[in-house]
């Protein structure tokens, strides 16, 4: 008796990915005339959704019951009173992440680590708003009053301290009480207890993650007092297009640029070499050099610093200042000149010293 051959399987179809929006092959100037909400963005099936999935498994390895509500909005942030996190809408496709960096000069959130990093701090904030802890008469023994005065753009930090902990850049944990426990919490979430007890050890900050450590296990079995809030600027019902958007966001961290220091520029270039390479050409090729090394070590954001680089340049040529005959320490006292600008510009909120 003849056997019959055996059907090969037949792989089923590779699924199809879905079209890319119409929007995506725009040039950046028509792409800046679209609203937000018609961008049709959503976390699932982009980069982020793996990122936040990651973010879930490391609140469940710490005993953290609460998954705050993500959603897509026009910066990083925990609405007032929500226990929910808004992502940059950008965040939720290439596209965007590059009209976000030729716009704004530096994505936010835009790596794997840079992501975690921001999503533990709002989740910091988020948590408060579910349990209210920051109404507690505990908590604020620890962190202070919730009302005290908010100025996260202006706070004068004091970068030795030993109170806060260290985990977002500019000390932010100094901003606020409020920030100070988000991110107190995005320490303690980050990593096991054996390592935040090593690398804070002798610190006052210790006893603030200690009490972050009693709080997430006094609540592992309840639930929280607040499940749901709003979604503050949901990026489904943003109406404003992409160029108010970024022209707002510019308006912002442009801040207020001062008059600049004639009498600086004038000590630091000196007289010049007579015929000799200008100061602002001098200035322009280095420029691509000198705004990564202050945002490194400053932490401002590269907008901020690259408009004030700008604003020296162009009071360079105005001046007609020339590179000195010996120019061997010009590079370092402009690198030295930028960096007390910007770190006056972050304890202060403005560029413009006292003299």
């Amino acid at each position: 008796m003849e056997l019959a051959a055996e059907t090969p399987a037949v792989a089923p179809p590779a699924a199809v990915p879905p079209a890319p929006p119409a929007w995506v092959a725009l040039k950046d100037e028509e792409l800046l005339a679209v609203r937000i909400c018609d961008l049709g963005l959503q976390i699932e099936g982009s980069e982020l959704e793996p990122r936040i999935g990651q973010f879930c498994e490391d609140l469940a390895a710490r005993g953290v019951t609460l998954r705050p509500d993500c959603y897509l909005g026009d910066e990083w942030f925990s609405p007032e009173g929500s226990p929910a996190i808004a992502i940059p809408f950008y965040l939720a496709h290439p596209r965007l992440k590059a009209l976000e960096l030729r716009q704004m000069l530096e994505v936010e959130g835009g790596t794997a680590e840079w992501c975690q990093m921001l999503l533990r701090h709002e989740c910091g904030h988020a948590i408060d708003h579910a349990y209210k802890f920051s109404s507690r008469k505990d908590w604020q023994g620890v962190f202070g009053s919730p009302e005290a005065e908010y100025a996260p753009e202006t706070y004068t930090p004091r970068p030795y301290s030993r109170s806060f902990v260290r985990h977002l850049p500019n000390w932010y944990a100094q901003a606020h009480p409020d920030e100070d426990f988000a991110e107190t919490f995005a320490v303690w979430l980050s990593s096991p207890p054996e390592d935040w007890r090593q690398r804070y050890r002798g610190w006052k900050a210790l006893e603030k993650l200690e009490f972050v450590d009693a709080l997430m296990g006094e609540i592992a079995a309840s639930k929280p007092v607040v499940k749901r809030g709003r979604r503050i600027s949901d990026a489904r019902k943003l109406r404003t297009t992409l160029s108010r958007h970024y022209a707002s966001r510019r308006k912002l961290y442009a801040e207020d640029f001062p008059d600049f220091y004639d009498a600086d520029l004038r000590s630091i270039f000196g007289n010049g070499e007579p015929g000799g390479e200008s100061a602002e050409r001098f200035m322009r090729q280095h420029r691509a050099a000198l705004i990564p090394s202050i945002v490194q070590w400053t932490g401002q954001r590269k907008y901020t610093v690259s408009m004030l680089v700008q604003k020296l340049i162009l009071r360079c040529q105005e001046l007609k200042l020339k590179v000195p005959a010996e120019p061997a320490r010009l590079y370092f006292d402009i690198a030295s000149y930028l960096a007390a600008l910007v770190t006056n510009h972050l304890y202060t909120g403005r560029f413009k010293r006292s003299v």
